[in-house]
């Protein structure tokens, strides 16, 4: 499919500072847009930034049939731009899709597509290390009327948003509260789906473990809440007798893209990986007897975050010391030093747009 481009005439002025750029505030001055109606997607455009004139009826406002992925654009060295496994990303979206009664999508136009955006909003990619254009495909169910059935008509959408580190902190070890009193998913639910009805219903647990002084969420599983499953917002690793260890993935979990290349990378590394279901009980004894040597959050946003401090009812367990770990940190190197062009891409992850 033709991508037809119309390309503002009024472009907006870009931040000077790019150390106060901050996460998903600010937003680049073209959108991709994609529609679906009478059984197949069409009409892929790029069109200047703006407000959409939506329905009070619109079935996505009322029953969350909607979508979406985290992307991101690199500044190499050299000016070009790269995408980091964009190909991974919207298949993963058409798998979201398919547990949303989403009409799948063909990959290679949204790629193309994304690479379009990035081409026309090339000079709002940030060029300091640690930011990134950030990338929000998004598909909602665009019919206009009441009752919970399937949409007839979709929009796929994409925006752009020039963002500093995920983490004001940066790399400094965060905390993180298990929750074992909501769930975030349940085996055979919508878990695995990237989907925003899973944030939402995220939202109160982040605030009581905010109120608790902790930065994230430790999500248990939903049946027996005994085995560990996500972060907040991101997958979870724990080194634990120079394993890397990681919940496996059961339906319940979102298959990160930074997950699955941890786990290659660290098999690279010469590292042995284990994808288990892990028991809360189990981690807090390893941690009682030295054997937890690290921890990290893994995501696109966040790329690598250490975890520094486990918090579960009224105790506290420190973790590496409170101290950013050995393995995190070189995962982080390897893992933005492929995405800046950096480094050798021994696995064809990188796709340079410009």
């Amino acid at each position: 499919m033709a991508i037809q481009k119309t390309l503002t005439t009024a472009p907006k002025p870009k931040p000077t500072d790019e150390s106060k750029l901050g996460f998903g505030k600010i937003y680049s001055d073209h959108m991709f847009k994609w529609n679906y109606s009478e059984g197949a997607w069409h009409d892929p455009r790029i069109e200047p930034f703006g407000p959409m004139l939506v329905s009070p009826a619109m079935s996505v406002l009322h029953y969350g049939q909607e979508i979406f992925e985290g992307m991101k654009a690199y500044r190499r060295k050299d000016g070009g731009v790269n995408l980091f496994r964009p190909f991974n990303n919207f298949e993963r979206l058409n798998r979201s899709a398919e547990r949303m009664c989403i009409p799948n999508f063909p990959v290679e136009t949204a790629v193309e597509g994304i690479a379009e955006l990035v081409k026309a909003d090339k000079d709002w990619v940030p060029g300091t290390k640690g930011a990134s254009l950030y990338l929000r495909p998004n598909i909602i169910a665009t019919d206009e009327k009441l009752g919970v059935t399937t949409s007839q008509t979709y929009l796929f959408y994409i925006i752009g948003s020039p963002s500093g580190p995920y983490y004001a902190n940066g790399l400094a070890p965060t905390s993180i509260y298990v929750e074992d009193e909501y769930v975030r998913a349940v085996r055979g639910g919508t878990g695995a789906a990237k989907t925003a009805g899973n944030y939402a219903g995220s939202i109160l647990a982040g605030e009581k473990a905010h109120k608790a002084g902790y930065d994230q969420v430790l999500w248990l599983d939903g049946v027996e809440m005994r085995y560990i499953e996500e972060v907040g917002s991101s997958n979870i690793f724990f080194m634990i007798d120079d394993v890397l260890v990681t919940p496996k993935l059961n339906g319940s979990i979102l298959s990160g893209i930074t997950r699955d290349s941890t786990i290659q990378l660290a098999k690279d590394m010469g590292i042995k990986v284990e994808e288990k279901h892990i028991l809360l009980e189990e981690l807090i004894e390893a941690q009682e007897k030295g054997r937890l040597q690290e921890s990290f959050a893994t995501g696109t946003a966040a790329v690598i975050s250490p975890v520094g401090k486990l918090g579960y009812r009224d105790k506290e367990y420190l973790i590496n010391g409170g101290k950013m770990g050995e393995v995190a940190s070189r995962m982080y190197d390897t893992l933005t030093g492929i995405q800046y062009g950096e480094i050798e891409d021994p696995h064809g992850w990188v796709y340079q747009v410009v």
